[in-house]
């Protein structure tokens, strides 16, 4: 059996759910709780790929990142580096199908408390910087893990937009997946079971922890 998928997978959620949760948290910082011009607007389009097709998705990546799209134009004139069909392509399908998740969440998380503690904060002197560790990020913590554990499991499970941007390379592409599709057109539905039930196992793991933690922060809240 080659594990490559189940290291590949894990590879790229890992990355992509670090990058998206940082990105996710700055973006839901500035914008969330800002009021200005053309607010909704661009919350749509960070959000558009929840309501996409992974397919379109990916024929976007693949408009942008491939020879003929801008940016995949300028990295081979000027690095001689392609991004479609590697796993750079990967992580780029990942991020971009997993990062609507993690913003929404973080968003949601720091509206969820009153911003008056942190202005009673800044009238003491507090930097924003120090606000920010000291108080607002540990308000916000059970609904950024929340966004953190639905974006690794989003990037884990992405099919449509991976096979549209990076293709399936045994070895560099293959995630679970993609693996298990092909399992089954090639007709090997024993290797096929095998990685539904690794991938179903996982999911549902990342699913039932954050029931728990979040049932046992809550009755933390409710004893105090």
């Amino acid at each position: 059996m080659n594990y490559s998928p189940l290291i590949l997978s894990f590879k790229t959620a890992t990355i992509s759910t670090l990058i998206v949760f940082i990105a996710g948290v700055v973006l839901a910082r500035l914008i969330g709780r800002s009021s200005f011009r053309g607010k909704s607007i661009i919350e749509a389009i960070i959000l558009l790929p929840l309501v996409l097709p992974p397919t379109v998705v990916g024929f976007g990546l693949l408009y942008v990142f491939g020879k003929n799209g801008f940016i995949g134009r300028l990295l081979l004139d000027w690095f001689d580096f392609q991004i479609v069909f590697t796993w750079y392509g990967v992580l780029i399908a990942a991020i971009v199908v997993s990062f609507p998740l993690m913003y929404q969440s973080a968003a949601a998380a720091f509206q969820q408390y009153d911003p008056n503690i942190e202005n009673a904060a800044y009238t003491m002197g507090a930097s924003k910087w120090r606000v920010f560790w000291t108080i607002s990020f540990p308000l916000a913590w059970p609904g950024l893990l929340s966004g953190l554990v639905l974006s690794f499991a989003r990037a884990l499970g992405e099919f449509g937009a991976t096979l549209m941007i990076a293709g399936y390379i045994p070895n560099v592409t293959d995630t679970i997946p993609l693996a298990i599709y092909f399992a089954v057109e090639s007709g090997n539905m024993e290797v096929a079971k095998f990685w539904v039930i690794i991938i179903i196992a996982l999911g549902f793991s990342a699913i039932l922890w954050l029931n728990w933690w979040s049932k046992k922060n809550m009755m933390k809240h409710v004893h105090k």
